[in-house]
C-alpha cells in the first residue's frame, strides 16, 4: 500500500512541476509550483522526516510561493518584456525528464524498481533537537545573511514596481 501512494504522490509532484515549468500562465505556473512543493513535503511525511515537511510547506510554499506571486502580480504579466525564458524552462524540463528516464532505467537494470520503505530510509533532519543546534550555532549566520538578503531583494522590488510619474519628481 505505501508503494502505491509513494508511486501516486511521485507522479503528483512531477506533473505539477512540469505544469509549473511548461505553463503559459505565469500566475498557474506558480500556483503548480507550490502544488509540487507540498507533494514533496508529502514524500518528506512518508520518509518520516514530519520537521522537513512542515518546514517545506511554511518557508517554501508559504513564503517563497507568496512572495513569486506577489512579485507576478506587481510585474503585470499582460504586458510582457523582452525577455523569453521558453527556451530555458523547454531545457529545463528535458534534462529533468532525461534524468528521470536514466533513473529508472539504472534501477530496471537492477531489479529495485520498489519505492523505498519509510523504516529502512532513515530520515537525517526529522530530530528536532539536532536541527535546531545545527541551526543556531554552526549555520547562524548564513541564514541570518539570506535573511538580511530576502529583505533587500523584497524592498528592491517595492522601489522597482513604483510608478514613476514626472509631476512628482519634478517637486
Amino acid at each position: 500500500m505505501s508503494n502505491l501512494f509513494f508511486y501516486l504522490l511521485s507522479a503528483f509532484t512531477l506533473g505539477t512541476a512540469l505544469g509549473a515549468v511548461l505553463g503559459r500562465n505565469p500566475v498557474n505556473a506558480a500556483l503548480s509550483f507550490l502544488l509540487s512543493l507540498v507533494g514533496v513535503a508529502a514524500l518528506f511525511a512518508m520518509l518520516e522526516a514530519y520537521l522537513l515537511a512542515v518546514l517545506l510547506v511554511l518557508v517554501y510554499a508559504g513564503a517563497v510561493v507568496a512572495l513569486f506571486l506577489f512579485i507576478i502580480m506587481l510585474l503585470d504579466p499582460q504586458h510582457p518584456t523582452a525577455w523569453n525564458f521558453k527556451g530555458v524552462s523547454a531545457f529545463a524540463a528535458a534534462v529533468a525528464v532525461g534524468l528521470l528516464i536514466a533513473g529508472v532505467v539504472a534501477f530496471a537494470t537492477q531489479g529495485r524498481l520498489v519505492a523505498p520503505e519509510a523504516a529502512a530510509v532513515p530520515a537525517s533532519g526529522a530530530d528536532l533537537k539536532a536541527y535546531a543546534q545545527s541551526l543556531f550555532t554552526t549555520y547562524l549566520l548564513p541564514v541570518q545573511v539570506v535573511g538580511f538578503l530576502l529583505l533587500t531583494a523584497m524592498l528592491g522590488v517595492i522601489v522597482l514596481s513604483r510608478k514613476m510619474d514626472p509631476k512628482e519628481d519634478a517637486q
